[in-house]
């Protein structure tokens, strides 16, 4: 993407007023929103068009109201392996998460709950760190996900735990020191102790660690 012109969006949501405010929200930061649709059909049909930088869509769409979008989401990243997806969910759905991290080549991907949304400031960090490249998982998704495997984590400590949830959500180092109030030394001890206690590969590259660390919980 050129650095002198805005990201665009094409953004997919069933609900016209979570729609018209997305529009509004994402304009205010800095995007540009090149399509706002409706439904799956009409997704896949604009992402086509467009070939936007960004897609953020909704799970659930007509006509069925399952995961129309989902699909269309993990669809368009079979075409393009690398376009950042952000997908919008009103429930925590793991076997969703799941598809979507498993999805085109495993970078630029995020699965927000749309409470988040809300969070304005939180929303639009997320989907910067998708357009970038980064992961991004709804921090209740990494709960549910911590507490299904609660005997493969025993072997970790409470500090590690939390490191673990912190990782999981995207952060980098200095913001997982930050949110604990330890030092960046000790949040890579902490780190390097998490991945020999799950027989994880250690890995320069945090987005890669990221998505290292949810496969294994989502085994």
């Amino acid at each position: 993407m050129p650095a002198d012109r805005a990201p665009r969006i094409v953004l997919a949501e069933d609900s016209v007023l979570l729609r018209d405010g997305l529009v509004g929200l994402l304009t205010r930061f800095g995007y540009e929103v090149v399509a706002a649709v409706g439904d799956a059909d009409a997704l896949l049909a604009a992402a086509a068009e467009h070939t936007p930088d960004v897609v953020v869509t909704d799970v659930r769409m007509p006509p069925g109201f399952q995961d129309e979008g989902l699909h269309a989401a993990v669809r368009l990243r079979e075409e393009r392996p690398g376009l950042p997806v952000l997908v919008l969910s009103q429930y925590v759905q793991r076997a969703y998460a799941a598809e979507l991290l498993d999805s085109g080549d495993g970078t630029g991907v995020g699965y927000l709950l749309k409470d988040r949304v809300g969070q304005v400031e939180e929303f639009v960090e997320a989907l910067r760190q998708v357009a970038a490249g980064g992961t991004v998982v709804d921090p209740e998704v990494v709960r549910q996900l911590l507490r299904r495997r609660r005997d493969p984590l025993a072997r970790l400590s409470p500090r590690e735990r939390e490191v673990l949830a912190l990782m999981a959500e995207g952060r980098s180092n200095g913001a997982i020191a930050k949110a604990l109030v330890v030092s960046d030394a000790a949040v890579g001890k902490h780190i390097g102790s998490i991945l020999t206690k799950l027989d994880l590969p250690p890995a320069d590259d945090t987005h890669r660690r990221v998505l290292a660390v949810l496969a294994y919980l989502r085994s």
